[in-house]
């Protein structure tokens, strides 16, 4: 693919602009996990695409978007954005009739958890809303959330949640990511709610569990992968007795583009396509790749909770909340208004695998 620099700072244009047709999509966070399947997905469909990044002379954030197949009439853009650049969000959003918001800090701790977790999320997203209004072309909106903005840090063994559910007991201190999905989605949410009803943009959000399968890059090792990749570079010995519900990014990314033109206008719809014990995730790698030697034995519940203490990761009061312990979410509206359907979790893990083996990443 040929590539040249036009636009402002730093933006990369690949394939010809379709004369008229679908409308521009705006999709921030495009380096991400999410955003890059995301991008896949449109332009499969042969839409044009602004792609945001933090920054496009980095090859991990980039080059995988490059190198996407583009279908007929296609096209994809490639600028710089910084949630907390107001100028560079307004310019990323201008024009576009669809915006996916994919952009937001994805890690569960941090030595400055309100400004390495909260603010990217809250700060950006409440620009990002600020841009829609100063455009004035946006016609569909959908915002990433997550199960974490749903899920309460208390909940009841064996219960199922649905999208009546806000995690409203997320503190900075005790669930800083959580607090970041909640705030954000409300700012979303508080926005939209304010407009009238015949001028606003159709907004969805969506709400994906833990996220496997193919990475495209590097970069996507760092958030749900970090699951899988505990495991394949033996990080962890021997493995907890938790579940982890469980969601193939590509059904992600196919929601998240269903959602521009399908779904109840301020619905809320979770992906979750099932789960898995964590010892069967280790297992299932094990048997499908031998010569990695995942771990399999799996640390009894009260060996487990004394190590909580210790671990700087874990807590006390973490371990009794999750382990051994199930619960399930109901993505059934997903799949009545979006017509979704899931890969189970055991192929979104499988395929994850090839990527990261094929490139020496384990």
């Amino acid at each position: 693919m040929m590539s040249s620099e036009i636009g402002w700072k730093a933006s990369t244009t690949i394939a010809p602009r379709k004369a008229m047709g679908e409308g521009l999509v705006t999709v921030t966070g495009a380096s991400g996990y999410i955003g890059s399947h995301v991008v896949a997905n449109l332009l499969a469909r042969g839409r044009d695409v602004r792609a945001t990044v933090r920054d496009t002379s980095d090859p991990i954030k980039v080059d995988h978007l490059k190198d996407l197949e583009i279908g007929e009439g296609g096209s994809l853009e490639i600028v710089e954005m910084d949630l907390f650049d107001v100028d560079s969000v307004h310019a990323a959003i201008a024009g576009c009739t669809d915006l996916i918001h994919t952009a937001a800090a994805v890690r569960i701790s941090a030595k400055d958890s309100q400004r390495q977790i909260v603010d990217p999320s809250v700060v950006g997203t409440q620009n990002v809303v600020e841009a829609v209004d100063a455009t004035g072309t946006v016609e569909r909106f959908v915002h990433t959330s997550s199960t974490a903005a749903i899920r309460p840090m208390r909940w009841r063994d064996g219960e199922t949640l649905t999208t009546d559910t806000w995690a409203d007991d997320a503190t900075l201190d005790g669930n800083p990511y959580g607090l970041a999905k909640v705030e954000a989605e409300r700012v979303v949410r508080k926005w939209h709610a304010a407009k009238d009803i015949d001028d606003r943009p159709h907004m969805v959000t969506i709400h994906p569990s833990v996220v496997f399968g193919p990475p495209m890059s590097k970069i996507h090792l760092r958030g749900s992968l970090a699951f899988v990749m505990a495991l394949v570079r033996r990080e962890i010995p021997v493995v907890l007795p938790m579940q982890v519900n469980i969601v193939d990014v590509r059904d992600v990314a196919e929601a998240h583009v269903r959602a521009l033109t399908r779904g109840e206008d301020a619905g809320r719809y979770l992906t979750v396509s099932g789960d898995m014990q964590f010892k069967d995730i280790s297992l299932a790698i094990r048997q499908a790749h031998p010569e990695l030697k995942t771990p399999t034995f799996t640390l009894p519940y009260p060996v487990a909770l004394v190590v909580s203490i210790f671990h700087k990761s874990l807590s006390l009061s973490w371990a009794r909340q999750h382990l051994r312990r199930r619960l399930y979410w109901d993505a059934t509206p997903a799949e009545r208004d979006l017509g979704m359907s899931w890969r189970s979790p055991q192929e979104a893990l499988l395929d994850s695998m090839p990527v990261i083996l094929e490139n020496g990443w384990a």
